[in-house]
């Protein structure tokens, strides 16, 4: 199948074009992000292939469709991005990748959860200009503190065996789990926020879970709480977080996503100005560790997301019943 590739990286073409190998599909990479006014650059491709940030909405599927594309497989599980009802309508497929080692995000998380208690990012920092003070460096144990989980898929129960082995607490909101693992206690989510001392966000986008944690959440937690994002960025409220911030509720926050990150993350703006006022203020936390979306970026992870895509475009050729279709 000839495909575009939009957003592309040049981990994306190593990937893709090694486990090709083994498949036969031809693949046009570009740059740009897929919009309603870069659509046209899939012109002629049966297939395009999207990420996190690309913009897959009713006007953009309108022009891929009219240019002859019937299949969109999108190379990450979340598809918060992509309107499925106006690619049903259209009769285009949609293919994901729903697990990618899952493994790799969590172990993101806690290292973004221990970078910030234990404070090494500003070690390095001190230590190679010559400055071995411990000064303001204090963290704390996680040991025996209450780790909460919002969402408890492959990504969350892997994030909470890793917090198991550190002798955490861990309790866990998900409406839709019934049954958790031994050692992972089940609660509302009024009772996570009011119970753990540190949260991390492993649940997808959607209306139920946009902004949800907001000012009013805040004011539940814990005063110096620490908040971890490895999910997607709207699921966070950032005015709120920073007001959380400014007010010393929020005692420690890591965000791997963030909610205007298609302006800012995979590129490098370090000769630009940033207009960010948001992102701006994040940054002047001491308290605050931003990552730019690379909680998946392990080789583990990319070769399971190419192998999986290719998969999906074989099974979109072949008209073959999959797990991974959502039209």
């Amino acid at each position: 199948m000839k495909v575009a590739v939009f957003s592309t990286q040049s981990y994306d073409k190593q990937y893709f074009n090694l486990v090709n190998e083994d498949f036969d599909h031809e693949f046009i990479f570009l740059e740009p992000a897929l919009n309603a006014d870069t659509a046209i650059l899939a012109s002629g491709c049966r297939g395009v292939c999207v990420f996190v940030n690309d913009k897959v909405d009713a006007k953009t599927l309108e022009i891929l469709h009219q240019n002859g594309t019937d299949t969109i497989v999108l190379r990450c599980a979340g598809f918060n991005q992509v309107d499925l009802d106006s690619a049903k309508g259209l009769g285009i497929n949609v293919y994901r990748v729903p697990s990618y080692s899952p493994e790799a995000v969590a172990e993101h998380a806690v290292a973004m959860m221990m970078t910030l208690n234990r404070k090494t990012h500003k070690a390095y920092n001190r230590v190679r200009e010559g400055n071995f003070s411990l000064e303001r460096l204090i963290g704390f144990n996680l040991n025996g503190k209450t780790v909460g989980i919002l969402g408890l898929g492959q990504i969350g129960l892997a994030f909470a065996k890793i917090m198991q082995g550190f002798g955490c607490k861990v309790i866990a909101y998900d409406p839709v789990v019934a049954n958790a693992p031994a050692n992972v206690t089940l609660v509302n989510l009024d009772t996570l926020m009011t119970t753990a001392d540190m949260i991390s966000i492993h649940c997808p986008l959607n209306d139920h879970t946009h902004h949800l944690i907001n000012q009013n959440r805040f004011e539940q937690m814990k005063r110096g709480v620490m908040l971890i994002n490895t999910s997607r960025g709207a699921i966070l409220d950032t005015h709120a977080a920073i007001e959380a911030l400014k007010q010393g509720k929020l005692g420690y926050l890591g965000i791997d996503v963030y909610e205007q990150e298609d302006k800012l993350f995979f590129r490098d703006l370090s000769e630009s100005l940033i207009e960010d006022e948001q992102i701006l203020r994040l940054m002047s936390f001491s308290n605050v560790l931003i990552t730019a979306h690379q909680g998946f970026f392990t080789t583990e992870a990319l070769t399971e997301i190419a192998q999986t895509t290719l998969q999906n475009l074989d099974a979109a050729e072949s008209g073959q019943s999959t797990g991974n279709k959502l039209t």
